[in-house]
C-alpha cells in the first residue's frame, strides 16, 4: 500500500500522540511526514491526513485522491482547494472531521453556556464584584426560547440536549429541514423570524462567503431588546464592532464569544475588557485525539477495503 501523508502545523509532542494513535489502529499503513519524502515519491501519495496544513504543501502532491482533515471547520482549505483542483482532471476530495464525540462535546458546551445566560450568572458575577445583593427574574426553562443557527450534526446534538432540558428549542438553516420538537425556519425570511422570537441565539454556522458578518447591526437588531448571544462557530460570521454596539445600548445584554477571526484574541481587542462579553479560548469542542483517531482509521479501512471516499465537503458552499 501507498504510504499516508501526515500534513500539519503541530509541536513535536502532539505530532507524536497523533502518529501513535494512527499507527496503533492502523498497524499495516505507512504514515509519513511530508519533509521525509522526496518530489518523486509525492508524485505517488494518493491520501494525506492534514491539521492546518499550509496549503502550498499540497501541490507537492497533485495525485491525491484525498484528504482527511482532523478538524469539523476546513473553510482555510476551501479556496486552497479549488485552486489545487483547477487544473486537474482528477478532483482531489476534501474530507471533514464528523466525530459524534464532538458533536456530544459541543452539545455539552452549548447546555452549560445557555445555563450561565439563563441563570444570568455574568450579572450576579459583576454585583459580587460591587458587593451588591440583588435577585434578577429567571424565566423557567420552559419559557425560554434557545435558537440555534445551523442544523449540521453540532447543531442538531445541541438541539436533542437542550430538548432534554426542557427548553423551547428552534434552529435555522439555508434549507427548509424538519426536526421533532424544533421549530425550524429557513431563508431570508426565516432567520427574520427565528431571530424575532428568540431569548438565547447560538451560533454553529459554517463560515462561508454568505456566512461572512451575517450577525451584524441590521440582523441583530431583530432580536428582542436584552436577547442574549453565544457564537461557538466562527469569529467572522459576527461583526464585532456592531455587536458592541448593541451591548453597549443593553439591546443585547451579553455576549458569550469563544471563536474570533484572529487567535489567540490581540491584547488590546476591546473585547476582552467589555463588561457584557464573556471571552473564551476557543474550547467549546475541541478535537478529541482517542475519537477523532479512529472515525479517520474507520475511513481509511473502508477506502482501502472497497475504495469508498467518505462523504466530501462541497467546495462550492464551503461545508
Amino acid at each position: 500500500m501507498k504510504p499516508i501523508v501526515f500534513i500539519h502545523k503541530m509541536n513535536a509532542e502532539n505530532q507524536q500522540q497523533w502518529l501513535d494513535a494512527f499507527t496503533h489502529l492502523l498497524p499495516k499503513e505507512c504514515f509519513v511526514l511530508q519533509e521525509q519524502l522526496s518530489d518523486e515519491d509525492a508524485l505517488n501519495i494518493e491520501l494525506a491526513i492534514v491539521a492546518n496544513p499550509d496549503v502550498k504543501i499540497l501541490q507537492r502532491f497533485p495525485n491525491l485522491v484525498w484528504v482527511q482533515s482532523l478538524w469539523a471547520g476546513v473553510e482555510s482549505l476551501i479556496e486552497s482547494f479549488k485552486q489545487f483542483n483547477q487544473q486537474k482532471q482528477i478532483q482531489t476530495k476534501l474530507v471533514r472531521l464528523i466525530d459524534p464525540q464532538l458533536a456530544d462535546t459541543m452539545a455539552e458546551a452549548v447546555l452549560t453556556w445557555t445555563l450561565y445566560l439563563h441563570r444570568n450568572i455574568p450579572e450576579y458575577s459583576a454585583q459580587q464584584r460591587n458587593q451588591i445583593w440583588k435577585e434578577f427574574p429567571c424565566k423557567a426553562a420552559q419559557r425560554m426560547r434557545i435558537s440555534i443557527l445551523g442544523a449540521g450534526e453540532l447543531g442538531q446534538a445541541s438541539m436533542q440536549r437542550l430538548l432534554q432540558n426542557n427548553y423551547q428549542v428552534n434552529s435555522w438553516s439555508r434549507t427548509h429541514k424538519e426536526f421533532k420538537d424544533v421549530t425550524h425556519y429557513s431563508g431570508d425570511d426565516g432567520l427574520v423570524s427565528l431571530l424575532q422570537n428568540t431569548d438565547i441565539l447560538i451560533c454553529l454556522l459554517p463560515l462561508t462567503k454568505q456566512t461572512h458578518k451575517l450577525l451584524n447591526k441590521q440582523s441583530l437588531s431583530h432580536l428582542p431588546v436584552g436577547a442574549k448571544l453565544i457564537n461557538f462557530a466562527r469569529g467572522g460570521i459576527i461583526n464585532h464592532e456592531e455587536l458592541i454596539v448593541l451591548l453597549d445600548s443593553q439591546h443585547i445584554s451579553h455576549a458569550v464569544l469563544d471563536v474570533f477571526e484572529q487567535e489567540p484574541l490581540q491584547a488590546n481587542s476591546p473585547l476582552w475588557t467589555h463588561p457584557n462579553i464573556s471571552v473564551l479560548p476557543h474550547i467549546s469542542a475541541s478535537t478529541n485525539l482517542q475519537s477523532a483517531s479512529q472515525v479517520v482509521a474507520d475511513n481509511i479501512s473502508t477506502y482501502r477495503k472497497d475504495g469508498t471516499i467518505p462523504e466530501s465537503v462541497d467546495l462550492k458552499k464551503g461545508y
